[in-house]
């Protein structure tokens, strides 16, 4: 692979949507063994898939997987804990606002 080029794999998956007290997901697995790497970008065809509440739903669909550039993944590896600190800022207080 080179610094610049991406590689586009298509892929059958299994999607499961939960929409349930114990759990509210969305998970995507891929029949056929793919990973995703950092910087990776996956696009599952199909409709939106809307499970009415207390139920689970699995369905059989094809994604697609779009590879990062050598240079794309290594730019997600070193800027990638600073993505993740932006998502930790957050706090607590007791003070009740209105």
């Amino acid at each position: 692979m080179g610094w610049l080029t991406k590689e586009v794999e298509r892929a059958p998956c299994t999607v499961e949507v939960s929409h349930c007290f114990e759990s509210l997901h969305a998970h995507v697995r891929f029949n056929n063994g793919a990973t995703v790497y950092p910087g990776d970008e996956v696009r599952v065809h199909g409709p939106e898939i809307m499970a009415p509440y207390g139920e689970v739903i699995s369905e059989d669909r094809e994604a697609t997987i779009v590879r990062a550039s050598s240079l794309e993944r290594l730019w997600t590896r070193l800027t990638g804990d600073f993505e993740v600190m932006e998502l930790c800022e957050f706090s607590f207080s007791e003070e009740v606002t209105l």
